[in-house]
């Protein structure tokens, strides 16, 4: 997915409403276009973490998850084995009780609830994400592996 593309176009339609005005006008969307690039990238990058989120919840298995290519985005699925929507009851035997801060069992309430699944779904899905193990290769200068969200 080519995030830049979009920026850039972005960046080039305020730059041609700016050329109906005056010279002012073209240094201040110049200015603005610049300042504002890398909050659109995050703005973008948190909607794609939104389409994540709602194709995850609409899958029987796995989930999608944004990775990091240098600074383009690509949408993942990943099929992990056991995961809350392929479990069965009997792999739900085991229980644990967890204190939460009331605002963080709303929190995850509201995610629950946007997702369509149920709090202990979401809470086995994000435990599952969170422990399964992800490599990180290191080579010279460079650090490869994705980030998630």
């Amino acid at each position: 997915m080519n995030v830049t593309l979009v920026l850039e176009g972005i960046q080039q339609d305020l730059q041609r409403l700016a050329e109906l005005g005056d010279e002012r006008s073209v240094q201040v969307a110049q200015r603005l276009s610049e300042a504002l690039a890398s909050n659109l990238r995050l703005k973008l990058f948190d909607l794609l973490s939104q389409a994540a989120v709602e194709l995850s919840s609409k899958l029987p298995s796995g989930h999608v998850e944004v990775r990091l290519a240098g600074q383009e985005p690509e949408l993942v699925f990943v099929d992990v084995p056991g995961d809350a929507g392929g479990m069965t009851g009997e792999e739900l035997s085991a229980r644990i009780s967890l204190r939460l801060p009331e605002s963080l069992k709303s929190s995850i309430e509201k995610a629950a609830d946007r997702e369509g699944v149920s709090v202990n779904a979401w809470l086995v899905r994000a435990i599952a994400r969170a422990t399964e193990s992800r490599p990180v290769h290191v080579g010279g200068k460079r650090l490869s592996g994705y980030a998630q969200s």
